[in-house]
């Protein structure tokens, strides 16, 4: 069992920065594949970001490639979503997941395949 808890969330204007942090309790994030994923108003919850257990592997949706990061640190257990030219459709509830894989290779970006999930974080985004 992991309880996963989201920060770093607010409000920022078009083009700013924020960054997002998912602290792990618990067992380090280097045991879990991790993952970002997103929901705005009245859509359904979508892919972001992955990252593998060793850190070696990851994946971004198309929209925030070049502009989002996923990171962890082990010592601290948490995992992060820098976020850069934050634009008004990032404007959503983030949520991050922790998934038990068997290799540390692997990248989840399926939101059924993970078992853990954070309670999320608000990132607003204005023009």
């Amino acid at each position: 069992q992991v309880q996963l808890v989201e920060s770093g969330g607010g409000l920022v204007q078009a083009g700013g920065s924020l960054r997002l942090s998912c602290a792990a309790s618990g067992r380090t994030v280097s045991s879990y594949a991790m993952g970002w994923f997103r929901q705005a108003l009245g859509k359904e919850r979508e892919f972001v970001a992955a990252r593998s257990r060793n850190g070696a592997n990851t994946d971004y949706v198309d929209s925030v490639k070049g502009r989002f990061t996923i990171s962890g640190d082990n010592a601290k257990r948490t995992v992060y979503l820098q976020m850069n030219s934050l634009r008004p459709e990032d404007t959503a509830v983030y949520y991050c997941a922790a998934d038990t894989v068997r290799f540390p290779s692997t990248v989840r970006t399926v939101q059924s395949e993970y078992d853990y999930w954070g309670q999320g974080t608000q990132v607003t985004v204005s023009s």
